[in-house]
């Protein structure tokens, strides 16, 4: 059924086309009509084909992939809704790309994610939807409303149907997941397990110790990101020599970059559970992976926030 209020209007850019077509069916009404392409030279080119006049803008577009090309299609699709008298615009980011980036761990580096934050409120965007920010403290980097969103209740529900025949643990790969981790096993009625690891580099990571009573039991590792899944496939290996009966992996983000695929094929995980915010290359998706839509939940963010209703009531 068609949503009723012609005010309310989705456009999308160009990197999660499949996601943001999945939204526009939950919700009942039509991708906005928008142009978004390359002039000779690269630049990005973008013309919103329809009135806007007085609407209420979202603009899907994770940014991811190409990274850079993206946000710059985020950027410039909101500026001319801006120019075009949109009511307000709304970014939709379901991947929020550079929040790893959210902190100075050493002199002279930058803060890339408050750096985005700004670039997205400067375009013209009045509200942000996220989902699963890489630290929940990026919300305070906006000056604008900021909706967050998180998958947990989807993987909750996911895990939560199968039958398993074991103790159940939920295991964060890192001391910063802990509270993602707690959350899933609240739902689950699962105990909790933390790996502490130190990391000598980006992307690469050691495993130390395993905290948690893992022998003999169904082990769930839970993250916002597997980017080059080095350190979830350590952490299952690890899991694994403390007596851990099998072991499972989730996560909102599904970067996959580098090895990943070759690492997850060759991991002992029986699946790795993850959502659709970033789209997955066919020829970089593992066997053993399995992916989870958050159309509908973004969906229904977008209209109760169009409809100035409570978006956390969706959880409760």
């Amino acid at each position: 059924m068609a949503y009723s209020d012609a005010r309310l209007k989705i456009f999308t850019g160009n990197a999660n086309l499949p996601l943001a077509q999945e939204i526009s069916d939950h919700v009942g009404i039509p991708l906005g009509q928008v142009e978004v392409g390359r002039f000779a030279n690269g630049e990005i080119f973008v013309m919103i084909n329809e009135s806007v006049r007085g609407s209420d803008a979202f603009v899907v577009q994770s940014t991811c992939g190409a990274v850079n090309d993206s946000l710059m299609e985020l950027l410039i699709m909101v500026d001319a809704l801006r120019r075009a008298s949109a009511r307000r615009i709304t970014a939709v980011l379901p991947h929020y790309g550079y929040a790893r980036q959210d902190r100075k761990s050493r002199g002279r580096e930058p803060i890339t994610a408050k750096l985005i934050a700004n670039l997205i409120t400067v375009a013209g965007a009045r509200r942000m939807l996220a989902m699963d920010l890489h630290a929940p403290a990026i919300q305070g980097f906006f000056d604008i409303p900021v909706d967050h969103l998180s998958a947990i209740p989807l993987l909750a529900d996911y895990f939560g149907s199968k039958d398993f025949t074991r103790d159940v643990v939920v295991v964060s790969p890192d001391t910063g997941g802990v509270v993602r981790a707690g959350d899933l096993a609240k739902r689950l009625g699962a105990a909790i397990g933390i790996i502490d690891k130190r990391r000598p580099q980006p992307n690469v990571s050691e495993v130390m110790n395993v905290i948690g009573d893992v022998k003999g039991k169904t082990c769930i590792m839970v993250d916002d990101i597997i980017d080059t899944a080095g350190t979830i496939v350590k952490g299952a290996e690890a899991l694994l020599d403390r007596g851990a009966a099998e072991v499972y992996a989730c996560a909102t983000h599904p970067v996959l970059s580098g090895q990943a695929k070759q690492r997850l094929d060759k991991s002992p995980f029986r699946e790795v559970v993850v959502t659709n915010t970033i789209p997955i290359d066919p020829d970089k998706k593992p066997d053993n992976l399995v992916v989870l839509s958050v159309a509908e939940m973004l969906g229904e963010a977008m209209i109760r926030i169009h409809e100035d209703l409570s978006v956390s009531k969706m959880f409760e």
